[in-house]
């Protein structure tokens, strides 16, 4: 397996990490317990050392999975988990209130430990930058917490420039995790740059478009009440249609390669920075493997060319977020 350092920091995992909120939350009713545990287990055993969750997820029961799961190989993994919402209320996803006060960081983190079956967390990540809370103060929170030996490492999940910038300054931010992907690339304008002058790694999450890119959807495609994507507008019908053009991009490449769309979407992410680490979720062994072969491809310069001119002809439709949960981003 091929290994990446996370920025500056001394961080190294696995070049894809697992991303497993899908497994218990967003994306349908959650599935089987021990079908998961056991896919956790063979994504160790292929060689994927980096594992995604949250408290939020489930809200939880995420965190509970992967703690099982992972125990038995605890020496071999890097779990990162994120904290900054207010659980105490309605659970439907989206209704969460943002809560980064300090005194309830530190409870996070004591919830987290428990369920994640750890001394000491790996990378912490505040979910989303709290208006109402210094970034200084989360900063000197989670510096007090990796002084105590709770934690390891400190990231930020879409967070702006500014704010990056400003809790750097307290606590050096090890990792962003962001929506990066072919279509979605506004993180290139000022994001990375920023995190490439100041050392810190890029975790990508849905970087297959929450499916999308894998071209396994079309204007067709109907999700349940319980799949976060009814909600979002990219994911409506017309928008879905309009955006099959990046996926008809991925698949002319693809088809050169001899790979999938969703191993060219992966490899051209890979391909961007040495310290971008994307985080494919899967319930699935099969796709778990087929992400895995993104590993082998080698996109060269005059792909990158190709895959860039191309994707600069293709406007995509539709906001990642809906406007409560937009108003979260990039702040």
């Amino acid at each position: 397996m091929q290994t990446r350092k996370l920025g500056n920091s001394n961080l190294e995992v696995s070049a894809l990490g697992l991303g497993c909120m899908g497994m218990s939350f967003s994306y349908g009713e959650p599935k089987d317990k021990q079908e998961m545990i056991s896919l956790l287990r063979t994504a160790v055993d292929r060689g994927i050392t980096f594992f995604d969750t949250a408290e939020v997820y489930g809200p939880f029961t995420n965190e509970e999975l992967v703690g099982e799961a992972l125990s038995p190989v605890r020496d071999r993994v890097v779990i990162a988990t994120k904290f900054g919402f207010d659980l105490s209320g309605d659970h439907q996803p989206g209704a969460f209130r943002v809560n980064s006060r300090p005194e309830h960081i530190k409870q996070a983190v004591e919830g987290s430990l428990k369920r994640l079956r750890v001394d000491t967390i790996d990378l912490l990540y505040q979910h989303r930058v709290d208006p109402g809370v210094p970034i200084e103060d989360v900063a000197g929170t989670v510096k007090e917490l990796i002084q105590a030996g709770k934690v390891k490492h400190f990231g930020l999940s879409e967070a702006g420039v500014k704010t990056i910038r400003r809790a750097h300054a307290v606590q050096p931010v090890t990792a962003l995790q962001n929506e990066y992907s072919l279509w979605w690339r506004t993180p290139e304008a000022e994001v990375l740059p920023a995190l490439e002058e100041l050392g810190i790694g890029l975790v990508p999450y849905s970087p297959l478009g929450r499916g999308f890119l894998t071209g396994k959807m079309d204007e067709n495609t109907k999700f349940g009440s319980s799949d976060f994507r009814s909600k979002l507008p990219r994911y409506q019908p017309e928008a879905l249609k309009a955006n099959q053009a990046v996926v008809n991009l991925l698949a002319s490449i693809a088809h050169q390669k001899g790979a999938t769309p969703a191993q060219i979407a992966l490899a051209w992410l890979l391909a961007q920075k040495p310290w971008i680490v994307p985080i494919p979720g899967t319930t699935k062994l099969s796709r778990l493997d087929e992400n895995l072969g993104s590993l082998a491809i080698q996109l060269t310069a005059d792909d990158l060319r190709e895959i860039d001119a191309a994707a600069s002809k293709i406007t995509v439709e539709g906001d990642r977020y809906p406007e409560h949960l937009q108003r979260m981003v990039g702040l």
